[in-house]
């Protein structure tokens, strides 16, 4: 069975980045030699992996990562934490027309 993962790696200047691989050691080495010399990581070397999730099915860890990769880094900080509770805090929407926060919402029909 061939697995997808979908990882964080935390950065040498402390700032953290997203990806996605079929082979999580070979990614890894390949972030720290530098392969790619236009890569996000190659000037923030060394790297380490922080948070890995590993999928059988590609399209959800692609899915995965493009919503991780959208995320503050409060909220996957909270994951590679596996701080639940908070993550699941800064999961809710906060708008002002969301029933919760909108005072309007919460009027009883006469």
């Amino acid at each position: 069975m061939k697995f997808y993962y979908v990882y964080i790696l935390k950065c040498n200047d402390n700032s953290l980045y997203v990806g996605i691989t079929s082979d999580i050691e070979r990614r890894l080495m390949e972030h720290n030699a530098g392969k790619y010399p236009e890569a996000y990581t190659h000037s923030r070397r060394p790297v380490a992996l922080a948070f890995c999730q590993d999928f059988t099915n590609p399209n959800q860890a692609i899915e995965f990562e493009k919503k991780i990769k959208k995320w503050s880094r409060v909220k996957k900080q909270s994951l590679i934490d596996e701080n639940f509770d908070k993550l699941q805090g800064l999961s809710e929407c906060r708008n002002a027309t969301h029933h919760k926060y909108n005072p309007d919402n919460n009027k009883i029909e006469e």
